[in-house]
């Protein structure tokens, strides 16, 4: 099967390298692109992150980027959604589009609050149970691409 819809994932701050090799290997299996941005909490040469991406490597279009200032300056036309646990705002109530960017924050303090404010409309959230604080980064990021890629008749 041929995946013909890009979804772009953006991996901001990221800090743990298995959850990044993980979404790299699920990058490769949805076409998706991947975009790292900001400060990073691992090496890019770490044997953690290669191992869990495995020989995913070269199958994914891999950006480092050093803002998301700079993302939306390259993408300005682009949907930009930022998952949180901080909005009520499901990922199912949102038509995606092919080209849309999905934004995900770092696994100990997710997306910055001041970000969140400025786009409390792109916000979304995967419903879990009271009193839980999160999902882990790559278990959230295979969810919601799913659901994109779903929408987009894949």
């Amino acid at each position: 099967m041929k995946i013909n819809a890009k979804l772009n994932i953006v991996l901001y701050e990221p800090e743990i390298p298995q959850n990044t090799g993980n979404i790299v290997r699920l990058a490769a299996c949805t076409n998706s692109d991947v975009y790292l941005v900001g400060k990073l909490g691992f090496s890019i040469d770490s044997r953690h992150l290669k191992r869990a991406g495995l020989d995913y490597w070269d199958s994914v279009n891999i950006k480092r980027v050093p803002s998301l200032d700079a993302l939306w300056s390259e993408f300005p036309n682009n949907n930009f959604y930022y998952l949180t646990t901080k909005t009520k705002q499901k990922y199912t109530d949102i038509s995606f589009k092919d080209g849309d960017f999905l934004v995900f924050g770092p696994e100990t303090r997710g997306l910055p609050e001041d970000l969140l404010a400025k786009k409390a409309e792109s916000a979304l959230t995967i419903p879990m149970n009271d009193g839980q604080r999160s999902l882990n980064l790559s278990n959230s990021v295979a969810i919601v691409v799913y659901e994109a890629l779903r929408q987009l008749g894949v």
